[in-house]
């Protein structure tokens, strides 16, 4: 039962309660000879026993509707303005002012709305300081962790599987067709090895970029994929755009594509990858869209120790992560980062 429904059940019962007052009053004043005497009196016309109730029904009703019409129209404001908080947007104060009835409420939920703000602004600060902190004291150590993984991976495994790959391809080429199911198998150990490359390669490419080491968001972005697009052979296309970040956020971010491109290349099988890092209005959106054969988010997300790890990433800058996947139409990545003025910087 909706509002106006609600109030118009309201509106009935207290044309009922007028009807029974109404009628009890007349009838003490003017006592009846006979109950015939209500269909003799009349009032504009109308015989009593039909004009009285016929006029508290209708003020009942019409008392309901516009009741009902009214406290809906207020709900609607009330679930706009909350719907406008949820977003991050900023309450019009001028808005607040125009409903008086609901002033009250309206200045509870900007101060709420307030206060959520100061914890994103604390959550970034302290982002930027963690990040800050932890880069000068691990990030050396885990670069060269890192670097010397991907440097025996390199030196072993890349050029074995580039060797063999080598070979495979000599053997095609120099052999018969005379028998094709022994020609069809070596044509599959090629396959193999060469998405076996392409694999190593990915790998090696997740190792090696560490951290932003001194570039910005935008820089470290663009050499990470055109790097990427040059190692294997799903076509990338990118567009970033330029603006200034805080630095605890840049390293976040460019943590989480890091980690959503290698998931691409081990689990997503996609032939084309679009990468978009823009601001619009007073959000930062990085979106990473493939074209792969998708998964069940609800199901891999409790035992994904990459997806949760880049969700606990974008709650701590105080941004907000969503993630759709389609099975047979590919996987849509996004992160949504609210901006928040610097301290000291207001409007002139």
């Amino acid at each position: 039962m909706n509002v106006i429904h609600r109030q118009v059940v309201w509106g009935m019962l207290v044309a009922f309660v007028v009807f029974i007052l109404v009628t009890s009053s007349f009838l003490i004043a003017f006592p009846l000879n006979g109950w015939k005497e209500l269909w003799d009196r009349d009032l504009m016309d109308v015989p009593f026993i039909l004009f009285v109730p016929s006029v508290s029904l209708a003020a009942g009703l019409i008392f309901g509707f516009s009741s009902g019409v009214y406290w809906r129209k207020r709900f609607h404001s009330i679930d706009r303005i909350l719907h406008e908080v949820e977003e991050g947007r900023s309450i019009d104060s001028l808005e607040i002012n125009s409903i008086g009835d609901m002033k009250t409420i309206l200045n509870r939920i900007n101060k709420i709305q307030n206060q959520m703000q100061e914890q994103v602004k604390l959550s970034q600060r302290l982002a930027n300081q963690k990040a800050e902190d932890q880069e000068n004291r691990i990030q050396e150590i885990i670069s060269q962790e890192r670097n010397r993984l991907a440097r025996e991976l390199h030196d072993s495994v890349s050029q074995q599987l580039f060797g063999a790959s080598m070979l495979m391809s000599a053997i095609n080429e120099t052999r018969s067709s005379a028998d094709e199911r022994e020609t069809k198998q070596l044509k599959l150990v090629e396959s193999m090895i060469h998405q076996s490359q392409l694999e190593m390669r990915a790998l090696l490419l997740h190792l090696r970029p560490v951290a932003l080491k001194g570039k910005s968001l935008q820089e470290g972005m663009e050499e990470l994929l055109i790097e990427l697009s040059q190692k294997v052979t799903m076509k990338i296309d990118w567009k970033v755009e330029e603006f200034c970040l805080d630095k605890g956020i840049e390293d976040h971010l460019f943590r989480i594509l890091q980690e959503s491109v290698s998931n691409t290349l081990r689990h997503s099988k996609a032939s084309n990858l679009e990468v978009l890092l823009i601001q619009r209005d007073d959000f930062i959106i990085l979106r990473v869209v493939d074209d792969g054969i998708g998964f069940d988010v609800e199901g891999s997300r409790a035992g994904s120790y990459g997806m949760q790890n880049m969700y606990e990433r974008a709650v701590e800058i105080g941004g907000a992560f969503k993630i759709v996947s389609v099975k047979g139409k590919g996987t849509r990545l996004e992160v949504k980062v609210p901006i928040m003025k610097k301290e000291g910087v207001g409007n002139d």
